[in-house]
């Protein structure tokens, strides 16, 4: 089993700051790519943003230039920095891992979830 533990959401005032992290932990598997997506009370889940192993990155144009993903293959660890913080990005946010598995299963795990909310 493969198993993804986030951290770092909360409360915040507009125009803040918060950065969300993401563990993965488990054996026998590779992570081909980490990503974040979320969803906001009566929304479908959207993505936010995506980094393979390889480092190519790829985000949503609603937060474009205001967050950044990275990721630290050693401890397949991926992390979002959230800045200019909104109240449009309240939502719970998931982290979703790409995993190539071997002697277990292939494919995408998620997260359970981490609320950030965005109000005064």
């Amino acid at each position: 089993q493969v198993q993804l533990v986030e951290s770092g959401g909360g409360l915040v005032q507009p125009g803040g700051s918060l950065r969300l992290s993401c563990a993965a932990s488990g054996s026998r598997f590779r992570i081909n790519a980490m990503g974040w997506y979320r969803q906001a009370p009566g929304k479908e889940r959207e993505l936010v943003a995506t980094i393979t192993s390889g480092g190519t990155t790829n985000s949503a144009d609603s937060v474009k230039g205001r967050f950044t993903i990275s990721s630290d293959n050693a401890k397949n660890t991926v992390y979002l920095q959230m800045n200019s913080l909104e109240p449009e990005d309240t939502a719970v946010y998931y982290c979703k891992a790409d995993v190539t598995g071997y002697g277990r299963r292939s494919g995408d795990y998620w997260g359970q979830g981490t609320q950030v909310t965005v109000s005064s």
